[in-house]
């Protein structure tokens, strides 16, 4: 068995961990971006319910 490759385990190990990091990180990112979408148009639906509401009353 070649013992050299165990000498690039920590190295490895450490990349591994920056790749799980960036994914999480972006999988996060992803889900408050869609959030903040909905928030955006469910305000925008209760605006245009208000006005049509409004519309009725007059």
């Amino acid at each position: 068995m070649n013992w050299q490759v165990l000498e690039h385990v920590p190295l490895l190990l450490y990349i591994l961990a920056a790749k799980t990091l960036i994914l999480c990180l972006a999988f996060a990112g992803a889900k408050i971006y869609q959030m903040k979408r909905l928030e955006a148009k469910q305000k925008k639906l209760e605006a245009e319910k208000k006005q049509q509401s409004e519309k009725k009353d007059d």
